[in-house]
């Protein structure tokens, strides 16, 4: 009987399996195989990691939240005359394929300076919000309660002093040292809003809410509707000190002033009130300022209760857009075939293809399986580089000396299909320009892998690499 049973509850699961939506082939045959191999613990980890829902309740509550959501039009000044710019008819693709996902329209006039280092971004933030008036909103996947989240929770507590409303939100999971932390009870006595997005209190509980891995790894801080900041970087120090052997983690982040400013600020509007209680619609709705020269920006956000292949498609579309050169950095490489596909046939018609990964990864099975693929890259003439002093942790993509795509999503499954993220697509040869001086800058700690070195791989090590990019789809 219970042989019976147990034969019972594995062909459901396995039905589950081939019936989920928005699953690929070799996903389904991954998760069967785990399921028929280890029928008691595959049908767990099935349970626990096989699905990508948050949750029937919450979901519901997003949709509602977005369909009250102002739209951008509302907003008091916004002219679509003056917000909308020309575009080259090569770059209109990319920013349709963004508007696609998250709705956003490719708005004119905005300005964007690039951070000197990770030190230098928390400075520049904290002087924002130190100049800050009316409000502060911030987002971190990561923070850390170290000297640089300090001194982001001392500069949020002094601007609650002098009247400014502060919201800050973080991933309950990835600032778990925080939430344990004095630092945290002392934010919350001083009057700064707190939030704890995708809380895992219970977790065999959660199994009949949605998937337990789940994630916000969004970093967004919006100030007063007239800053706003995207990029890798996580709210601590660049020693890390949870992973200190792997540092120093080396980020990118930009400083983004004018149109843009509202999407971001919408995105965090619509996250916040996913999981409070207060409408902050009205925050919006605060008047535009006349937008002032500046190239063309989108924001593009991405979920597991967003457009399946969100992320893939964009970085698949702006590859697929490039004819000179295409410059990448990703910390986390497990493409889906067609990414891996898109980044061979850049290289294969000739653009000039490059990619940086870190020499060490602070996931070993992601630093494995990213191996697995260099092969192929480097038979199509794609040029791989491996970042020796700390974790390069940018997620990095510049084209033709004109497009820049800058955010929190990796080249990995977790970004496709499982993290909530955040990115910025521009257009402007100045910003990009500075992007690829970067990109540069890192290329002078790399070390470039060669075809002759991957083919003096032993066997045993080709069989770690491709052992482990099979379980790839299974994430």
């Amino acid at each position: 009987m219970i042989i019976f049973l147990h034969v019972l509850i594995q062909v459901a699961v396995i039905g589950r399996v081939l019936l989920r939506p928005h699953r690929t082939p070799a996903s389904r045959v991954a998760w069967i195989a785990v399921v028929l191999a280890l029928p008691v613990i595959g049908i767990i980890a099935y349970l626990l990691l096989g699905e990508t829902s948050v949750g029937r309740k919450l979901v519901e509550r997003m949709r509602s939240v977005m369909a009250a959501m102002p739209a951008m039009s509302e907003i008091p000044g916004w002219n679509a005359k003056e917000v909308t710019p020309h575009l080259h008819e090569r770059h209109e693709a990319l920013f349709r394929v963004g508007k696609s996902i998250s709705g956003y329209e490719v708005v004119g006039g905005n300005q964007a300076t690039l951070m000197a280092d990770s030190n230098t971004a928390i400075d520049t933030m904290v002087a924002d919000i130190d100049a800050a008036t009316d409000h502060v909103h911030l987002l971190f996947y990561i923070w850390m309660p170290d000297n640089n989240g300090t001194k982001m929770a001392r500069a949020l507590k002094r601007a609650v002093k002098r009247g400014v409303t502060c919201r800050a939100m973080v991933d309950d999971v990835g600032s778990h040292l925080l939430i344990q932390s004095d630092l945290w009870k002392d934010m919350e006595k001083s009057g700064i809003k707190l939030c704890r997005v995708l809380q895992v209190s219970h977790p065999l509980r959660h199994i009949f809410r949605g998937r337990i891995d789940l994630r916000n790894h969004r970093k967004i801080l919006v100030i007063d509707n007239k800053v706003t900041y995207c990029g890798s970087q996580n709210c601590a120090d660049p020693e890390f000190l949870t992973k200190a052997k792997y540092a120093p983690w080396v980020d990118a982040v930009m400083r983004f002033t004018g149109p843009v400013v509202r999407q971001n600020q919408n995105l965090f509007a619509s996250d916040w009130m996913a999981y409070n209680n207060e409408d902050i619609r009205d925050v919006q709705l605060q008047p535009l300022a006349p937008p002032e020269p500046g190239f063309p920006a989108q924001v593009i956000a991405s979920g597991p209760t967003a457009r399946y292949s969100a992320v893939t498609e964009t970085f698949e579309t702006v590859i697929y857009s490039a004819q000179r050169e295409l410059f990448i950095t990703t910390p986390y490489y497990v493409p889906v075939d067609s990414l891996q596909a898109a980044i061979r046939a850049a290289a294969n018609r000739g653009v000039d293809t490059s990619i940086i990964f870190p020499a060490r990864n602070d996931d070993f099975a992601v630093g494995a399986t990213s191996k697995s693929y260099y092969e192929d890259l480097l038979a199509a003439g794609v040029k791989i580089y491996e970042y020796q002093a700390g974790i390069l942790h940018a997620k990095t993509m510049t084209v033709d000396g004109e497009i820049t795509l800058i955010g929190s999503a990796n080249m990995d499954r977790r970004s496709f299909d499982l993290n909530y993220e955040n990115n910025i697509l521009l257009c402007d040869e100045s910003v990009t320009a500075a992007m690829r001086q970067r990109q540069q800058e890192y290329l002078a700690d790399c070390l470039q892998v060669t075809a002759s070195q991957v083919a003096g791989w032993s066997w045993t090590q080709r069989l770690w690499y491709n052992a482990l990019a099979i379980v790839g789809p299974v994430l």
